[in-house]
């Protein structure tokens, strides 16, 4: 923040050193005076260091307008995100924010009198930059400037700096970026101090929040804490506040608070230690392991302090909450422990925090019963009732027999503690005592008891002081009366509970009395209750319960069916009624009942019936008369419409009206074949022209099936398949155009090389005809040299070809039918061709071409039999198969 407004002087400074042309630099010294004067440019550099001086005071004077607000240092972590929260002021009468760059990194270059670095984002659409998708600007161009950064790496720690401009107005803002590589650790802020069962709030912080990256802080403790959430311009931080009320085994605990992503994964974590100041913590223990000891045997009681936080202090005994003031160490002796040393015992200490006390510890000492006493429940007791006595005596082990007496003579059959009567007779009356016994013997019988027989009021009545007929919300008043009771009645009693009047309790007001209130009765009461008949009201009141019953159909309403609808109630006093009926709240006829011949869905709606007697008038509630028809008026609408252009989207819905809705639905095409689509809507995406053609759809429900008429789709080409298809034609046409040029230079090609050939023939010299009954092809291993080839090409050679006869019908070859020329002698007749092709030599090569001729000649008659040479430059020779030779003429 410290850094803005020297980064704007420098900017200004550099604004004013630099002359525009034409322009004449002046500068100021300060004069022995408090006066300034100017100084022409030669002098300038002289007073360079004053100018520079005052200069950066302007220009820090001006940018003070500037005001921008953010956090100084943000925190993050190898492959996080960072939020930076952003807001500024540009200054007074200053123009809205044009333009705004982040730079990493910056730096000032003296040079080009601007900032440089990596520009992390800039508004100017023209200026192209490597992290334009990492880098999105949240702020607007009046006064926020928030920035999210995508995806951050450790090498983007260091220095952010944002450049804005306003007008002729500049300003650099630095943020400090501090980028890990691992997770930072939350810090866990504890109070001063923790005591025990008071609230604490403990807070667990991180300095890191950012939208697009997920994180939570847990605690270890199983309890419910808050999470807050800052991304203002001052504080980006995330806190987890945990409230909870310590107790003391919480003291010496580790409390971790963990930082995890979101899928859970922990990413960092602090412990720290708790410090849980509470009162000290005390357990009682038995010398004799037993807190049951016989009278005269001496008893030790240990107090052992399991924890305090701080340091206790001394030990105090107490028993029956009664401090024993001579015992202040932390053992407590009995010596020779009597039935008076019966009793709870307990510990306790004390620290700053406050008071501790160990849990009670019974001891029992062992003794005889006491003189025993009877307790009479209840006293006195009512006439007629159960009645409970009950004989008390101290004594440990507690006693097991006793033995019962009624006005000083024994109870045959009563052993037990509690002596029960179950229906109490004024002879039950009179006085009573018990003795007790245990296991070391009986004790003393203790003072009687005396059982006083009593009865609640009688002849309890109720009378009504209300005129009749009682109609519906009047006030009834009702009075309890008794003829006698012992003791008197100090209390009325009333079911259902009512208002009560305290000058009169015996009179009871009901206040809008309901048609349905319940009996009422009322009880006289003394020590106990006795209740009055119950009295029945006679409420007149409107019809009740009304509501719309269907008589027929017993199962659903089908379209066609007759249908008997019947209104009715539960109760009416007085029952003399009428009956109206209406649809959706409009008046259709009078009587119970409402009938339709052949119902249709038209006769659908909300039906209600109205009820009235002298009372009033009673409205049921809306019933939904449904019926069920089969699917009709199926039409097939088409969307955006019934044009598209292929590669576009098609939707084609079956629209229908059926109750129950349309359960299932089948499409067909303008074939007439079925599409297997059972949805509303059928998509076509992308459509191509065959899907042109008119679609029908059928829909079904349980109780039959619909058909549309059919809609036509129309799907024109695109401008791109017209230009294809238009390209393809013509590139179909350069094809077979160019395909017919090369047919005619083939045909051509192939013409000549046939006349070619033809004139090869007829320039030839004699021709024959060899026939025979059967004709074989030679293998190809009667020899290489037993057929020869011609190469036209040749302009210089001899070339020959050789004809065979083949054998007769008759005829078994023999082993060496293949071999070389050696063998021609017992082979069948054999024609061979030779040419000998010369061509037109100079004569100074003439005479060695001939040499040539006539060796090559001598070498192929070492090799066939004979020659046969034609016109121009052919031998025949023929061999028989004697081995006779003639040769024609040269």
């Amino acid at each position: 923040m410290t850094m803005g407004p020297s980064f704007h002087a420098v900017s200004c400074l550099n604004n004013l050193l630099i002359p525009r042309p034409g322009a004449i630099l002046l500068t100021f010294q300060r004069l022995s005076g408090s006066s300034l004067r100017l100084l022409p440019r030669h002098d300038t550099m002289r007073l360079f260091g004053p100018s520079l001086l005052l200069l950066e005071y302007l220009a820090f004077s001006d940018s003070a307008s500037w005001k921008v607000d953010h956090p100084g240092t943000l925190y993050s972590w190898e492959g996080a995100c960072v939020w930076i929260p952003c807001l500024y002021k540009t200054p007074y009468r200053s123009k809205p924010l044009e333009s705004f760059t982040v730079y990493h990194n910056f730096k000032y270059d003296n040079i080009t009198k601007n900032f440089t670095g990596t520009i992390l984002y800039t508004n100017k659409e023209a200026l192209p930059y490597p992290e334009k998708s990492r880098v999105e600007f949240l702020g607007n161009y009046k006064n926020n400037c928030s920035l999210h950064i995508k995806t951050v790496h450790v090498n983007d720690s260091g220095q952010l700096g944002l450049r804005m401009t306003a007008g002729t107005d500049k300003w650099m803002e630095p943020i400090n970026l501090n980028v890990s590589e691992k997770p930072p650790p939350p810090h866990i802020q504890l109070p001063l101090e923790i005591q025990e069962s008071q609230e604490v709030t403990l807070t667990c912080s991180l300095n890191f929040t950012c939208p697009g990256y997920q994180i939570q802080l847990q605690w270890s403790l199983e309890e419910s804490a808050v999470t807050l959430i800052s991304m203002d311009p001052k504080t980006v931080s995330t806190e987890s506040k945990l409230t909870f009320h310590p107790n003391w085994t919480h003291h010496g605990q580790n409390l971790t608070c963990q930082l995890k992503d979101n899928s859970g994964e922990m990413l960092s974590q602090e412990m720290v230690q708790l410090n849980v100041n509470h009162s000290p913590k005390l357990k009682i223990e038995i010398s004799s392991g037993k807190a049951t000891v016989m009278e005269g045997e001496s008893v030790i009681f240990t107090c052992l302090v399991i924890s305090s936080n701080p340091e206790h202090g001394d030990i105090s005994w107490f028993k029956d909450s009664t401090k024993l003031i001579m015992q202040k160490t932390n053992v407590l002796t009995l010596s020779t422990v009597t039935k008076r040393d019966s009793g709870k015992y307990h510990c306790q200490s004390f620290n700053s925090v406050g008071a501790g006390k160990s849990e009670d510890v019974v001891l029992h000492v062992q003794f005889t019963p006491e003189p025993s006493s009877v307790q009479i429940v209840p006293s006195p007791a009512n006439e007629g009732e159960m009645v409970e006595l009950t004989c008390t005596s101290l004594a440990y082990p507690p006693p097991t027999n006793y033995t019962w007496y009624h006005n000083g003579q024994e109870v045959q059959g009563r052993r037990e503690k509690n002596f029960q009567i179950p229906k109490l007779l004024l002879c039950h009356a009179g006085n009573y005592s018990c003795l007790a016994e245990n296991s070391l013997g009986p004790g003393e019988i203790g003072q009687e008891a005396e059982l006083d027989i009593q009865y609640a009021p009688k002849g309890v009545t109720m009378v009504i002081q209300n005129p009749t007929p009682i109609r519906e919300g009047d006030d009834v008043t009702l009075v309890c009366n008794y003829n006698s009771s012992n003791p008197r009645v100090t209390e009325y009693k009333w079911k259902p509970e009512a208002s009560k009047n305290k000058s009169f309790p015996e009179v009871m007001m009901i206040r809008k009395v309901t048609w349905d209130v319940k009996p009422i009765t009322c009880e006289a009461c003394n020590l106990w209750c006795s209740k009055a008949p119950f009295v029945t009201l006679d409420v007149h009141y409107a019809p009740k319960d009304v509501r719309v019953m269907k008589i027929s159909p017993r199962t659903e309403i089908h379209s066609g069916h007759p249908v008997l609808l019947r209104c009715d109630f539960s109760r009416s006093h007085p029952m003399d009624v009428r009956f109206f009926w209406k649809k959706n709240g409009s008046f259709l006829e009078e009587g119970q009942e409402l009938s339709f011949d052949s119902i249709s869905p038209e006769d659908a709606g909300h039906y209600s019936c109205l009820v009235n007697n002298s009372i009033g008038q009673t409205t049921s509630e809306a019933w939904m008369l449904q019926v069920l028809y089969k699917p009709r008026g199926l039409r097939v609408s088409i969307a955006p419409q019934d044009r598209v252009m292929e590669g576009k989207k098609a939707t084609l819905t079956c629209e229908s009206d059926a109750n129950p809705p349309v359960s299932w639905y089948t499409w067909f095409d303008w074939n007439n074949q079925n599409l297997h689509h059972a949805a509303q809507t059928l998509r076509l995406e992308p459509v191509n022209v065959k899907h042109s053609g008119a679609y029908w759809c059928q829909g079904n429900n349980q109780l039959g099936m619909g058909q549309s008429p059919p809609s036509t789709l129309t799907v024109y080409y695109s401008p791109e398949t017209i230009g294809k298809r238009a390209a393809l034609g013509i590139g179909v046409c350069l094809s077979i155009f160019i395909l017919a040029i090369w047919g005619v230079k083939v045909y051509r090609s192939w013409k000549k090389i046939r006349e070619q050939q033809e004139l090869q023939e007829n320039s030839s010299g004699q021709s024959f005809f060899v026939k025979n009954k059967k004709i074989r092809r030679a293998g190809l291993s009667e020899g290489p040299h037993s057929l020869g080839c011609y190469n036209p090409a040749m302009e210089d050679g001899i070339s020959y070809a050789a004809l065979r006869f083949p054998f007769g019908e008759t005829d078994t070859p023999g082993a060496d039918d293949v071999g070389t020329s050696a063998s021609v002698s017992n082979m069948e007749d054999m024609v061979t061709y030779s040419v000998v092709q010369k061509r037109r030599v100079p004569k100074e090569r003439g005479t060695e071409m001939r040499q040539k001729d006539a060796d090559y000649g001598q070498f192929l008659n070492k090799r066939t039999p004979a020659w046969d040479l034609g016109s121009s430059a052919e031998i025949k020779q023929r061999t028989n198969g004697q081995g006779e030779q003639t040769v024609g003429d040269w």
